[in-house]
C-alpha cells in the first residue's frame, strides 16, 4: 500500500509539471513525517556522506569533461580522423557514426554529450553528401545511448556509488557488452546499405589506405584521452574520480595545444556543468530523502519476502524488473530512472541472487532502450535537434526501431550468458 501510494504521487507531481528532485523529496519527507513522527535526523548524515563521497565526485567531474570536450575541438579532429576507415565499409558515414559514437563513450561517460557532440559534427556534412536524413539521425541516436554502457559510464558510477558496487568492476564489465552493441549496430547498417542502397550515396572518392592510416593519426589525442581516463584504472594508478580529474587535465591541455581552446569556452564549459550538475543534484537529494525513508519502513526486504512467497521464479521477476524499467524509461532519464528506482529494485534482485555487477549491466542497457523509446526517450529529441527538426519524433523513432530491437536481443543474450558481463571483471580480479 506504501509503495502504491508513493508512486502515485510521484506520478501525480510529475504530470503536474513539478519539478522531479521537489516531488521525491516531498513524498520521502511525507513518510518521514507521518510514519516516523518527523524523524529527519536521518538525513542530514546521509545527505553528507553521498556529497562527500569520493567516489561521486567523479559525477561532475565527467560532465565538464564532455563539455569541455564539446566546447574545444577534440572532437571534431577524432571524428576526421577515424572517418576514412569506417567510409570503406558498407554504410560509409553512417558506420563513421557509430565507430564515432563508440569512441566519444569512452571519454565522455554520457549518452545525451555523445549524441549530440557526433551529431553536430556528423549531420550537416552528411546531409550535404546526400544520406537519407533518417538514416543518419537513427544511426547518432543509437549510437549515442553507447555513452552511458562504455566507461566511463555516469550511469554505472551513480549506480555503484548509490548501491555500493565497485565502480572499477562495473566499467569493466561494460567493455563487451558495449562492443557487442556497437557491432549489432554496424553489422545492421552493413544489411541495411546492401538491400536498400539509396540509403547511402554511391558516388564519393574512397581514400586509399595509405593515406587513411595516416589520416588515422590524427586521432592520437583520443589514444591519450583513453589512457588517462581507462587505461589509470584498469592498471590500478588512478581511482575513477582521479582518472575522471586527469582526463579533464588532459583535454584541456590537448585542445590548448590545437589552439582551440579559450578562457572564453572553458568559462562556457564550467557553467554548463554548473547547470546541468545543479539539476541532478536536486534530484538526488530528492532520491537520498525518499530512499532513507524506504529504509526505515522496511519496505525493500517486505517486497523481497513477497515476492517469495507469491513462488514467481527469479527469471520471471527479472523480466518483470526489464518491463518496468522499459516502461520508465518512456518518461526519466538514465540517472533519475536510477534514483528513483534501486532502493526498491537492487535488494529484491540481490536477494534473488543475481550478481550486483552484472544487474548494473543489463540495467544500463534497458536505460538504453528507454532513451529511444517515445514519447519521451532523451536521445531523440538531441538527434531532432541536431537535424533543426527536419526529422519528426515519428521518423526518428521509426529509424531507431531496428536498433531498439537489436539492444534488446543484446539484453536477451547477456540474461542468458552473464559471463560476457562478468568474464573481464573476473579475470581483473574483481571476484
Amino acid at each position: 500500500m506504501l509503495a502504491l501510494s508513493l508512486g502515485s504521487v510521484i506520478l501525480f507531481g510529475l504530470l503536474t509539471g513539478s519539478l522531479l528532485g521537489v516531488v521525491i523529496a516531498a513524498s520521502g519527507l511525507a513518510v518521514l513525517q507521518f510514519e516516523f513522527n518527523g524523524n529527519f535526523s536521518v538525513l542530514g548524515n546521509a545527505t553528507w556522506n553521498l556529497f562527500n563521497s569520493f567516489t561521486f565526485t567523479a559525477v561532475p567531474t565527467f560532465i565538464l569533461l564532455g563539455e569541455i570536450l564539446g566546447q574545444s575541438g577534440l572532437a571534431r579532429r577524432i571524428y576526421g580522423a577515424i572517418s576514412p576507415g569506417f567510409e570503406r565499409m558498407p554504410g560509409k558515414l553512417l558506420q563513421t557514426n557509430i565507430g564515432a559514437c563508440t569512441v566519444f563513450s569512452a571519454i565522455s561517460g554520457s549518452s545525451t554529450a555523445t549524441t549530440a557532440v557526433v551529431g553536430s559534427i556528423a549531420y550537416d556534412e552528411m546531409r550535404r553528401r546526400g544520406y537519407d536524413r533518417r538514416a543518419i539521425v537513427g544511426s547518432i541516436a543509437a549510437g549515442g545511448t553507447l555513452g552511458i554502457l562504455i566507461p566511463p559510464s555516469i550511469a554505472l558510477i551513480v549506480y555503484g556509488a548509490w548501491q555500493n558496487v565497485s565502480v572499477g568492476a562495473l566499467f569493466i564489465a561494460g567493455i563487451l557488452p558495449g562492443l557487442l552493441l556497437a557491432g549489432l549496430f554496424m553489422l545492421y547498417i552493413a544489411a541495411r546499405a546492401a538491400l536498400r542502397p539509396g540509403t547511402v550515396p554511391t558516388a564519393g572518392e574512397v581514400m586509399p589506405w595509405g593515406r587513411a592510416l595516416i589520416a588515422s593519426a590524427e586521432a592520437w589525442p583520443f589514444v591519450i584521452l583513453v589512457f588517462a581516463i581507462l587505461g589509470t584504472i584498469f592498471l590500478g594508478l588512478a581511482t575513477p574520480t582521479e582518472a575522471a580529474a586527469l582526463g579533464v587535465v588532459t583535454a584541456i591541455l590537448l585542445a590548448a595545444l590545437y589552439g582551440e581552446f579559450t578562457p572564453g569556452r572553458l568559462w562556457a564549459a564550467l557553467q554548463a556543468t554548473v547547470r546541468t550538475f545543479s539539476a541532478l543534484a536536486l534530484v538526488i537529494v530528492g532520491a537520498l530523502v525518499l530512499s532513507q525513508a524506504v529504509a526505515l519502513t522496511g519496505l525493500p526486504q517486505k517486497l523481497v519476502l513477497m515476492v517469495g512467497e507469491a513462488g514467481l521464479p527469479p527469471p520471471v521477476v527479472l523480466t518483470l524488473i526489464y518491463a518496468l524499467y522499459l516502461v520508465l524509461g518512456c518518461f526519466f532519464g538514465p540517472v533519475e530512472m536510477l534514483l528513483i528506482t534501486l532502493p526498491f529494485v537492487f535488494p529484491l534482485v540481490t536477494g534473488l541472487g543475481y550478481d550486483p555487477v552484472w544487474f548494473g549491466i543489463v540495467l544500463v542497457i534497458v536505460i538504453e532502450i528507454g532513451l529511444l523509446t517515445p514519447p519521451l526517450g532523451i536521445n531523440l529529441f538531441v538527434a531532432m535537434a541536431v537535424s533543426r527538426n527536419e526529422v519528426s519524433l515519428g521518423e526518428a523513432a521509426l529509424a531507431c526501431l531496428p536498433f531498439w530491437l537489436l539492444m534488446l536481443a543484446a539484453l536477451a543474450l547477456i540474461t542468458l550468458f552473464p559471463q560476457i558481463a562478468l568474464v573481464l571483471p573476473q579475470a581483473a580480479g574483481f571476484g
